[in-house]
Parts: structure tokens; C-alpha cells; sequence
């Protein structure tokens, strides 16, 4: 089997007619200030909270410097047919060895939300994670209260794995939070979720 490869030193674009993705970078901040500043509920339910300007920088510094690392990869998400900034996404968790990755940390603007700008990004990160870079395993986790990134997840075709009890501190001290598991395989990609992905996003343009 051939072992995956994610280059974290080339400058990938996932793009279609919807949105295009780029590498995330420190001086993005200008792009991205604004939901800090202005939609701080944005990381309710976040590990690592953006709301802010230094939060955003510190978020910003963090990204690039685990792509630096190899072991995230983050991008910032362009909307095309607004022709704005709609916030960011990443690959981290990266297990070249094993043959998976985390897809996560995603979030977007209020008024990005509910447009299917999602199933575009998802279906380009999940064809570039298993058709490109030949990953076996593409795992995505969320808080077990945040309903919303649930049916998200499970709308592009995820599998519920189970859930982590007392998994992990919450970021603002509150206690600790209850991780759901999900995930696709590269064999459920290629039998029924790539078409079912592409079938929903084309219903988005109707």
C-alpha cells in the first residue's frame, strides 16, 4: 500500500465554482478581523477560541506554525459568489504513517452559514485528503453538545463512531466537554458519499 503524502511545504488551492481555498497565513488577520471582532460566538463551542483580535493573531500564529511542523495544514476559505473572505478550515492530526487525518477547526461567518458553502469545502478537502494525497481514514470531531457542526458533519456523509466522555478541558474553564466522534473511509468516499456530496451541491444551485 502506498504510504499517503500531505507536503505541508507546497502552497495548495482546493477551487471550484464556489470557493476556493487557500493556505492560511499570519497576515490573513486583515481578512478575518472582522468576525473576531464582531461574532465572538462564533467559538462557543471551539478548543481553541478566535474571538478578538489577539485571540485571532494568537489562532493565526498557531495555524502557521503547526503547517510549519506538518502537523496541520490550514487554509482560509474565499466565497465566490460573494466575493469575501468566509472564514477557515484545516487537516491536522496528520498520521501519514497510519494513513489519517483530522478534518476540523472549521468555522464561517454568520451570513456564510446555511448556503452550502460547507458541502463545497468539505467535498474539495475530502477529494484532495483521499483522491490526491491517497489517505485511508478522514476523522472529524466536535463537541457532543454543538448540534449545529453535528448535522453538518453527518450531512456530507459522516459516520457517528461514538463519543469520548470527559474528553477534554473546556477553553474557558467551565469543566470538560464530551467529544463526538465521526468519520468517512476512503471505500465509503468512493462508493456512495463523493456522489451523494456532489449530488446535494448541485440541488444547492437549483
Amino acid at each position: 500500500m502506498t504510504k499517503p503524502k500531505l507536503d505541508n511545504t507546497q502552497n495548495y488551492t482546493l477551487e471550484n465554482a464556489r470557493v476556493l481555498l487557500r493556505p492560511l497565513e499570519s497576515n490573513d488577520l486583515a481578512h478575518l478581523l472582522t468576525f473576531a471582532e464582531n461574532e465572538p460566538e462564533l467559538w462557543t463551542y471551539s478548543l481553541m477560541p478566535a474571538s478578538g483580535k489577539e485571540n485571532m493573531e494568537n489562532y493565526l500564529n498557531r495555524a502557521v506554525k503547526f503547517r510549519q511542523l506538518g502537523l496541520e495544514y490550514p487554509f482560509i476559505v474565499w466565497d465566490k459568489s460573494k466575493g469575501a473572505y468566509a472564514g477557515s478550515t484545516r487537516f491536522y492530526d496528520i498520521e501519514t504513517t497510519s494513513g489519517y487525518l483530522q478534518l476540523g477547526y472549521t468555522w464561517y461567518g454568520k451570513e456564510f452559514q446555511g448556503t452550502g458553502l460547507n458541502r463545497n469545502c468539505k467535498y474539495l478537502m475530502l477529494a484532495f485528503a483521499f483522491d490526491q494525497c491517497g489517505f485511508e481514514r478522514v476523522e472529524f470531531r466536535a463537541d457532543n453538545n454543538n448540534a449545529r457542526s453535528i448535522a453538518a458533519m453527518k450531512g456530507i456523509g459522516c459516520t457517528v463512531e461514538g463519543v469520548l466522555r470527559s474528553h477534554t478541558p473546556k477553553p474557558d474553564g467551565s469543566g470538560r466537554r464530551d467529544s463526538i466522534v465521526l468519520s468517512i473511509l476512503k471505500a465509503e468516499w468512493e462508493s456512495h458519499v463523493k456522489e451523494n456530496l456532489l449530488n446535494r451541491m448541485l440541488q444547492d444551485q437549483l
